[in-house]
């Protein structure tokens, strides 16, 4: 049976950093003066220095979020308009990323895109085959709505299919564009909520030729009693996100239970690589908690959080990415073992175990 690798991983945000057109707008949409201490406090305490939007921010800081899109006296967008700017912004971000593995030389087969923040047809799957001029006959796949941990349920789509198919060449597209679903609220935890997210896409390319991460296999679990602790529902203003601020703890208790399933029956201190979803500052600490990890375990984490925030599926890829990256400064190592690790709607989680080829 072929053993599937990813071979690359390309990424790209757009061009427009808004963190702190957001921290200025959101703060000023605070119901009282607690309120805004609490949201300036734990803004800082994010762990997130940038993050990138397909909108443009405001000038001044803090009159608007948005050129246009978001106002401050509340005339927010439909979710018509929403969609409609993700298909007229997200083809460029997908070009940028897909574009840096040089399609033209890979001889791509199947192709599996995900999203759960906007939805077309045709969609960005017809848009990369047009673009890049791939065959018409390849196969595609779209995972949609999954959340988080939708990064890593396209990858175990290509590593079935290359696994059925020693021959697949498998691109797996994961693009999300968070920042068009901003919701009109004063409420904090829904400010704290949308402090956190980002767009952006990561683009790769998954075979059987034997080089950069052997994918070793995967892991599903659900924790029906959170089930409300993760959601994300059409509504007539965009899509409604609710991120309880039990998560963290939720994952901290569960994560001891489903570890030696997760990792193989390993224990965490066989695992040299962390590619955990940085979901935000609180949940990065909840999985260092719940596997004991050591200190720096998931440093590549919080570093993709600090300069990107929260892209949604796109993120863990973003992590595995810079995991790639540091491998080939330092020398590649084969034989280093990894997880990859994200979390989504349900409550649940899905894993990746690597290693380095």
């Amino acid at each position: 049976m072929a053993v599937p690798h990813i071979n690359r991983i390309c990424t790209a945000v757009p061009q427009h950093e808004v963190h702190g057109a957001f921290r200025a707008f959101a703060a000023g949409r605070t119901s009282s003066q607690r309120d805004r201490s609490a949201f300036s406090r734990l803004a800082e305490r994010s762990r997130i220095q940038h993050r990138y939007s397909v909108l443009q921010p405001s000038a001044p800081e803090g009159s608007g979020t948005t050129c246009g899109f978001y106002r401050a006296d509340g005339a927010f967008p439909t979710t018509r308009m929403r969609m409609a700017r993700y298909e007229a912004e997200a083809p460029a971000l997908a070009e940028r990323a897909a574009g840096a593995l040089d399609l033209a030389r890979q001889n791509i087969t199947h192709l599996v895109f995900a999203t759960c923040t906007g939805f077309t047809a045709p969609g960005l799957d017809h848009y990369v085959i047009s673009r890049f001029g791939l065959s018409a006959s390849v196969e595609r796949t779209t995972v949609g709505f999954m959340g988080c941990q939708a990064g890593i349920n396209a990858l175990k789509v290509a590593w079935h299919i290359v696994r059925s198919e020693p021959r697949a060449r498998v691109l797996v597209i994961c693009l999300e564009l968070c920042t068009l679903h901003l919701q009109d609220s004063d409420a904090l935890e829904q400010l704290l909520c949308f402090l956190l997210f980002a767009d952006g896409c990561a683009a790769a390319l998954v075979s059987a030729e034997p080089y950069g991460l052997r994918m070793d296999g995967f892991r599903s679990t659900v924790l029906p009693q959170a089930a409300d602790q993760i959601t994300w529902r059409i509504g007539d203003d965009g899509f409604d996100m609710t991120l309880s601020g039990m998560v963290p703890f939720t994952l901290a208790h569960a994560l001891p239970d489903w570890q030696a399933e997760m990792l193989g029956g390993e224990e965490p201190a066989a695992i040299d690589l962390w590619a955990v979803h940085p979901g935000g500052r609180a949940i990065l600490d909840a999985v260092a908690h719940g596997l004991g990890l050591p200190q720096g375990a998931l440093a590549t984490s919080e570093a993709v959080l600090r300069d990107n925030g929260n892209m949604s599926s796109a993120t863990v890829l973003f992590v595995l990415q810079a995991i790639m990256a540091a491998q080939a400064m330092s020398g590649w190592q084969a034989g280093r073992r990894g997880c990859a690790l994200a979390f989504g709607p349900g409550l649940s989680a899905e894993s990746m175990r690597f290693v380095t080829a």
